[in-house]
Formats: structure tokens, sequence, C-alpha cells
């Protein structure tokens, strides 16, 4: 009862807004767990649809990918790590940060074949490595290079999408992968490789809710029903993990017990906004992909920062 009656609410709402009826469309990719969980549950087309307005989503292979289409309007909002919006925000792409979920460094990692020569960081020189360009991966990566004294030179970079990286891993024709879950937890199962380092001490490796400008200027109240309705989402991912799981093996298609593995490598899913730490860590990263002139030009993050403003209440 409750429930329908914030539904009832949040359509009112909208309605007193006089707002056209709009389709919101929604971008994830596989490591979307909470946008996967709140797409399979139905919650945000049932608030919606009261009002008139509909959901569209549209599933990509990785966060580049996705901020890809959001720069030529076929999306309004989506998720992805770190790394893409500093590379989307590099090359002019008219997006905001909207939202956050906390740390999760144990979810991705570097990954090299169980027999490999490779035992620590710094034995990746000369190497070829795998990874998907502007992803969380590619942080991960020049944060271990750092760590391990190298230079990003010093290695050979393949970029390669996940479901490419994962086949050439395979076939041995690169000498390590550097991924994130779910494909971590898929590969850890089936190929049993040797992780020679997670995020651990070297990444946040936090998800960032983002939209198109005009979308966050236009549909304020869309945008908020979006973050209402992530945000009662997250009770369902931490209360229950483990129909949790079962929810996003039916949807993504892997066993039930590689998403135990990876909704336990999440320590929260909750959904808040930036906050000043927040932006000065996404800060950092972008500082540091200037400085090795992986991104075309300096960017200052604060400057795509979208607050809530608030809402005159109708009479």
């Amino acid at each position: 009862m409750i429930r329908q009656l914030a539904t009832l609410a949040l359509a009112g709402l909208l309605l007193a807004g006089g707002a056209a009826a709009t389709e919101v469309r929604i971008g994830y990719q596989k490591s979307s767990l909470n946008l996967i969980v709140l797409k399979s549950r139905g919650i945000l087309e049932q608030r919606l649809a009261a009002a008139g307005h509909s959901v569209k989503w549209h599933e990509f292979a990785a966060g580049p990918q996705l901020l890809e289409a959001l720069a030529v309007g076929s999306v309004d909002v989506g998720m992805t790590g770190d790394t893409p919006p500093i590379f989307a925000q590099a090359a002019g792409t008219p997006l905001v940060y909207v939202g956050f979920e906390p740390p999760k460094p144990q979810a991705s990692a570097i990954l090299v074949p169980a027999d490999s020569a490779i035992r620590k960081l710094a034995d990746l020189k000369g190497k070829r490595i795998a990874l998907q360009k502007g992803s969380s991966a590619h942080w991960l990566l020049v944060r271990a290079l750092d760590k391990a004294g190298l230079k990003w030179d010093d290695i050979q970079p393949a970029y390669l999408a996940p479901a490419e990286a994962r086949a050439a891993f395979e076939r041995g024709s690169v000498d390590a992968w550097v991924i994130w879950d779910p494909f971590y937890a898929a590969a850890q199962k089936s190929l049993a490789p040797r992780v020679l380092a997670s995020g651990d001490g070297l990444v946040a490796n936090q998800s960032f809710y983002l939209a198109s400008r005009r979308f966050a200027a236009e549909q304020t109240r869309l945008l908020q029903a979006v973050f209402d309705a992530l945000s009662d989402n997250d009770d369902f991912l931490e209360q229950q993990p483990a129909e949790a799981a079962r929810v996003l093996s039916r949807a993504v298609g892997l066993d039930v017990p590689t998403f135990d593995q990876v909704v336990a490598r999440r320590p929260s899913f909750k959904v808040t906004w930036l906050t000043p730490q927040v932006v000065a860590e996404q800060q950092r990263i972008a500082d540091r992909f200037a400085e090795l002139k992986l991104i075309p030009k300096p960017v200052a993050v604060k400057e795509i920062v979208w607050q809530p403003q608030p809402q005159p209440q109708p009479q």
C-alpha cells in the first residue's frame, strides 16, 4: 500500500509539473547491477506509467560505448565506471554526473594465465595487456603501472571490448587482461586465471550515474524519479542478495554462483549525490590521464556535477 501511494504521489507530481509524455532512454551494461535489477523488477515503468511516461532500455558492451550513445542523443541516462565520463568530458560530450555508488575495489582485477611467468606488477613491462580503452580497467592499469614504477609506454595495450578481450586471453594472444565484474567473476569460474592484482589499494572503482545535460535541465522531475527508484531498489539488493543474484543470473545469462560472488564483492549499492570527496577523486583520475596525454585536454570535473534543485510544490 505504501508503495502504491508513493507511485500515485509521484505520478501526481509529474503531472503537476506539466511535462509532456516522455520516453526515458536508459543505457546499461552487464556490470550495471542496480539498473539490471530495476529493469527486471519493472519498478520504474510502474511509477512512470501513471503519468504517461515510458522507459526504454539499451544494453552496451561497456561504459565508453554507452557514453558514445549519450553523446549522439540516443540515451538519456546511464551508468558507467569512473573513467568513461572523464574521457567523454574531454571529448566534449554534454553530460553531467547525477549520482554514484560506493567503492568496490575488489570487483576488478588484472588477470594472467595460471602458468604465466608474470608474478608481480613490474613483470608487466613489455607485455601485451588487454583492456577496454577509456573504461575503469584503464585507470586500474595506470595505477598498477604507477605502483610498479613503470611508464605507460612500457606496456603494449590491446584495446578490446570485454568479449573480445576474453577471447584474446583464452587464445594466449595477450599476456594479461584487466577486467571488471561480472566478466571477472565469470573468468575466475571457467578459466581459473591467476589474479595478479585486484583494485584493492589501487583504485576505488566507483560506479557513476550520468545523464545528458539537456535531459537533466529539461526533465528534472523524471531524473529525480529515476534516482528515487534506484534508491528504493538499493534496499532490495542489500536486504535480499541471494534473490538479487537469481534475478541477475536470469537477466544476464551467467549462473547464480557467479553472481553470488559478484554481489558479495560490492559492500553497498546505495546511490547518492556526488560528494566533494568523490569529485576530488574523479579529478585526480582526470589529472593523471591528462598528464599521460591519454585524453586530449585537462577537464574540471566539478563543472559537470549536477545537483537536484528544489522544485516548487503545486498549489
